[in-house]
This record gives C-alpha cells, structure tokens and sequence, in this order.
C-alpha cells in the first residue's frame, strides 16, 4: 500500500498546473455549491462521493478542496495506477488494492485514520467509489461500498462525518471548447452507523448521486445554469477569435 507523503511546494505548483491545463483544454469551469456545504464545522471530517466519469476528477477535486475549502485532502487512486504516478502521494493520495483483501481493509482503516486526525484544517475525503472510469450517463450507478466502511470506522473514533454528493458533467453548448460542471449538494451528517447498515448506505449513496446526475443534466439541457458560477475561463477558442478579427475589419457590418 502507498500512503501520503505530502509536500506543500508539490500541492502549490500542482494547484498552478491544474488552472493552466483547464484552461487550456475547457471553455470553463462552472461550479454550483449548495450554501450550507461552505458552512460545515472543520472539525467534523467530511467524505465526498460522485460519479468517476472523466480523467480529469483528479484535478478539479484538487483545485476545489484549495478554492473552497482549504482542507487536509485526501483522495484513493487503485494501486497500479498510482504506482505508475507515485507523485500523487505527494497531494494527498494514497493506494488501494481491491484484489487483495488484507491490502484493502488496510486502506480502510488508513482513511478512517486520516479523517480522525485532530487539526486545525478539515480532513476531507474525495472518493469515486464506482472504481473506474464509466460513461457519465451509465445507470443505474454501481458503487463499492468503501465510502460506508470508512464512514463506519471514522465514526469509531469520532461524533460525526459529513457525506457531500458531488459530481461532474463535460458538455459542448455554444463553443468550440468543451465546459466542465460541478455540483456540490447539502451535506448528510451522520453520527452513527451499524454494520449492517452499510449495505444500505450505498444504496443510499448511489440513489442520491444519480438523481443529482440526472437534475444537473437537466439543468444543462434547458440552459438553466445561473446556479452555476465560473470558476475558471479558458483561452478564447477559434470560433471566437475568428468573430474578434471580423468584428475588427468590419466584416459583420450590413452595409
């Protein structure tokens, strides 16, 4: 198992990094935040689940925990691939390996740890736990029950746990560049939980993270995104250079 090795110097280029690559490949970045998820007590930990669509899940959770945040970020990546990219552990990453049983309770137990840690930062989990990377319209969504076995022991050693549903949607509207959508939506705040209701927990989850696919779909569809703010904005794409350089020669002119 790989744990965390963080390095706040690591953290600040790749917070950089991240901004220029979004903006170098989206149109924008526009996120929608439920007011009372900005409002959570930082000493309660809180684990945020959503659909695991886009290579890029990585990078946003990363730039949101910085933007909204400021907490201790913790994020689980399966063990092959982590190894393959050993200076995620250096933001906060640490591995699991699902085919080995020993290897993946020890996983648990390490994320429950780092939840339970006093500081002055909230920790925060960010977990995609449908374990790969399915289209963003698969139904129904099929979730490991990893969030609720680390909900379970976190709540071993502490009163409460918050739960965030967040998830994420790529769609082409009117540019030549692709949008990115993030939505964030109130928190579930648990205080205890029995082993036998962990199976219903991830019932629970997967059920609340596709009607919130599906409202922010529709959201999308109908145009209604004055609930989503833009976080970030891309490099102008041709189509729109194209329209400054004709506007300039006075080519869209009627006369």
């Amino acid at each position: 198992m790989l744990t965390v090795r963080r390095s706040t110097l690591y953290t600040r280029w790749f917070g950089w990094y991240s901004r220029r690559q979004f903006r170098k490949h989206f149109h924008s970045l526009r996120v929608s935040v439920e007011p009372d998820v900005l409002e959570m007590d930082v000493k309660v930990p809180v684990i945020f689940y959503g659909n695991h669509a886009y290579w890029w899940d990585g990078f946003w959770s990363q730039l949101c925990s910085e933007t909204y945040f400021r907490q201790n970020l913790y994020i689980i990546i399966e063990d092959r691939q982590l190894r393959k990219h050993r200076f995620f552990t250096r933001l906060g990453a640490f591995s699991i390996d699902r085919s080995n049983p020993r290897n993946a309770l020890r996983t648990l137990e390490y994320a429950a740890e780092r939840l339970s840690e006093r500081d002055s930062s909230q920790n925060a989990l960010w977990m995609f736990p449908q374990g790969k990377i399915e289209h963003v319209d698969t139904r129904p969504l099929r979730f490991f029950r990893g969030v609720a076995d680390i909900a379970k022991r976190t709540l071993d050693n502490v009163t409460g746990v918050y739960l965030v549903s967040v998830v994420s949607r790529i769609e082409y509207l009117e540019e030549q560049k692709p949008e990115l959508f993030l939505s964030f939506r109130s928190p579930q705040f648990l205080t205890s939980l029995g082993t036998a209701e962990r199976s219903l927990l991830t019932e629970t989850l997967q059920n609340r993270a596709e009607e919130h696919l599906d409202a922010v779909k529709k959201d999308i569809m109908n145009r209604q995104l004055e609930k989503f703010h833009v976080l970030l904005e891309g490099s102008s794409s041709v189509n729109r250079r194209v329209e400054r350089i004709r506007s300039m020669l006075g080519l869209d002119r009627d006369d």
